[in-house]
């Protein structure tokens, strides 16, 4: 990638927030589907950045509804989030196994593409 060429393009932030926005109660998605509703399946760490970017006050976007593509929780060293966001979780019906996945199969939000 040459200097300066953005991997996403302007507003990416604010898109991925819509499409989290959208996810109801007691489902999730991925990181991936995320992308992939936005036309940029190959940017799923991307939308993990842009909800870690979120202001801590910001409860309008569910951000603890989206998990990674194994079903499970990405703590990248904040096990602190992550208990977090699977209390959240929980709180709203989602069960993990014993090995800390989600069945997408079974509570797997379906995005609508543009």
């Amino acid at each position: 990638m040459a200097d300066g060429e953005r991997v996403v393009s302007a507003g990416f932030r604010d898109r991925v927030v819509e499409r989290v926005r959208d996810v109801p109660e007691g489902r999730v998605t991925t990181y991936g589907d995320v992308a992939a509703a936005l036309g940029s399946p190959r940017v799923a760490r991307h939308v993990g950045w842009a909800l870690a970017a979120l202001p801590e006050d910001d409860e309008e976007t569910p951000w603890h509804r989206v998990i990674n593509a194994r079903g499970t929780i990405s703590d990248r060293g904040d096990t602190g989030r992550a208990a977090l966001q699977r209390a959240l979780l929980e709180a709203e019906g989602i069960v993990f196994d014993a090995a800390g996945r989600v069945d997408l199969r079974v509570c797997r939000h379906v995005h609508r593409l543009d």
